[in-house]
């Protein structure tokens, strides 16, 4: 997904309103594009061995949970449209500012596990497109993923401007791709090849109940689902925001999980379960495409179709989490370095390296562990990252109902936050995890660790060298106002 990019989004009106120009159909087309990306490429198969050919509910499941935070999202979006993101809004809610740094953290951090996830997912596409044989957790995969992420650095470092109106034809190649494989799916109707009992047939892979069991994929499907959040950044420059944004939110929303569950379906309908999910086997929708048109060639263009789009959607998370790292140095809550900027390129290129290094090693520790998966570890952890933001943000809405703003601004019924809280906390915990998935928390434990050990090392320095104290000098400027999560 992609968004503008300050350089571009900030005219000569620095101290004044940004120009509103996207109405309902841009919008749209940008909160579409904003939500799909590297989630449904990369966790179809994986979604699929959790639950069997019953891959569709857990995509299901996470719409509902993510739709309901939305209706919050909403409301903070038309309630404060000159507001950042969820770091903001939390911040309004509680003015505690180590919380709101640590909200900040995570997110920056859920944009290195997203682009860590797409890094790998892209070089798997690579393998399929070219037909290396690349295995899962080889060591060709990781260089390939590795490569890749230095390549992303490199164009990070050169400066990346995109505008909305880019984001459209970004979001047309990406459509394209799920597109292919529903279209796909009913010409193998036509052809007696599609057996869609499948999709009926629920089996665990840990003998876990039902409910259980399309739990631990839900909190899988949800790195699907992600990115409807940051296109609040969007209110401040759509025309009528409070009229047109609910609607044309939910309308997104509701799109991106008719595709999410269509594909799903299509998936397990032509390619057996057992095939999918199959780690020698070619990338699980690229085996779909095979599997329903065989005497096309659309299997070798589709992993070329996914490379563009789960490359664009880890330029955008790397671009956004380097933004942020460099945010937080310039309000002197982290290291002051990190906040240099490059004499030529004009950008943060230290936040560029730090953030690179992080995925490299994420990247590295996940696939050097023979047993783990690292689709399952990395996209679930962005899942976790989100889920426990996305908690405090449902919480946040109940908080600022006492504060009137003193005009109109749409309002979710109560129970939706309540309910958005619940379930986002409960996709967090434990038992919405299956054993091998167990390894999210000492990642996202550790990036937040890490975020800990930097602020207290900064408010060590200030206070003993500069004599001041550390804290957000300005909180509606900690997240970069233009970001994509995938």
């Amino acid at each position: 997904m992609s968004e503008t990019a300050t350089s571009d989004r900030v005219t000569g009106e620095e101290h004044g309103e940004l120009k509103r120009v996207m109405g309902p159909k841009l919008l749209l087309l940008f909160i579409v594009g904003d939500i799909l990306g590297t989630g449904v490429y990369a966790l179809t198969g994986r979604v699929a061995a959790e639950v069997g050919g019953a891959a569709w509910a857990p995509f299901l499941a996470a719409f509902v949970v993510a739709t309901i935070t939305a209706f919050s999202y909403l409301e903070l979006v038309t309630k404060y449209p000159q507001a950042g993101g969820a770091a903001t809004f939390i911040h309004k809610a509680f003015g505690i500012h180590f919380v709101t740094f640590i909200v900040a953290f995570a997110v920056m951090c859920s944009g290195i596990t997203s682009a860590s996830t797409a890094a790998n997912a892209f070089a798997g596409f690579l393998s399929d497109g070219l037909g290396l044989g690349w295995e899962a957790g080889s060591t060709p995969l990781l260089l390939g993923a590795l490569a890749f992420m230095t390549v992303v650095a490199a164009i990070n470092f050169r400066g990346v401007g995109e505008s909305v109106k880019a984001n459209v034809v970004l979001t047309l190649v990406e459509l394209s791709g799920l597109l292919l494989i529903i279209f796909i799916g009913l010409y193998a109707v036509t052809q007696g090849k599609a057996d869609f009992s499948r999709a009926m047939v629920f089996e665990s892979s840990e003998d876990k109940g039902t409910f259980f069991a399309i739990t631990m994929a839900t909190s899988l499907a949800f790195f699907a689902m992600v990115g409807f959040e940051d296109s609040v950044n969007m209110a401040e420059e759509t025309k009528d925001p409070v009229k047109i944004f609910p609607k044309v939110m939910l309308t997104g929303l509701g799109i991106t999980g008719l595709i999410y569950v269509l594909v799903s379906i299509t998936a397990v309908a032509l390619v057996p379960v057992g095939k999918l999910v199959d780690p020698n086997e070619a990338s699980a929708l690229t085996q779909v495409v095979a599997a329903g048109a065989p005497n096309f060639p659309f299997d070798k263009i589709f992993p070329f179709i996914a490379m563009f789009a789960v490359a664009n959607s880890a330029l955008i998370n790397m671009l956004m989490a380097s933004r942020l790292l460099y945010g937080m140095a310039r309000q002197e809550v982290l290291p002051r370095p990190l906040g240099a900027v490059h004499k030529t390129r004009r950008t943060p290129w230290l936040a560029i390296i730090v953030t690179t290094a992080i995925a490299f090693g994420l990247i590295t520790y996940v696939t050097l562990d023979s047993g783990s998966d690292i689709v399952a570890l990395l996209g679930g952890t962005t899942s976790l990252l989100l889920l426990c933001v996305f908690t405090v943000v449902n919480i946040a809405v109940l908080v600022l109902r006492k504060d009137d703003v003193g005009r109109e601004h749409f309002k979710a019924p109560t129970l939706l936050p309540v309910l958005g809280m619940i379930t986002c906390a409960f996709l967090v915990g434990p038992w919405a995890r299956s054993e091998e998935q167990q390894g999210q928390y000492p990642i996202a434990g550790g990036l937040l660790a890490l975020g800990i050990v930097l602020w207290v090392l900064t408010w060590i320095v200030n206070r003993a060298v500069f004599g001041k104290r550390t804290f957000l000098r300005d909180p509606e400027e900690i997240e970069d106002p233009d970001h994509v999560r995938h």
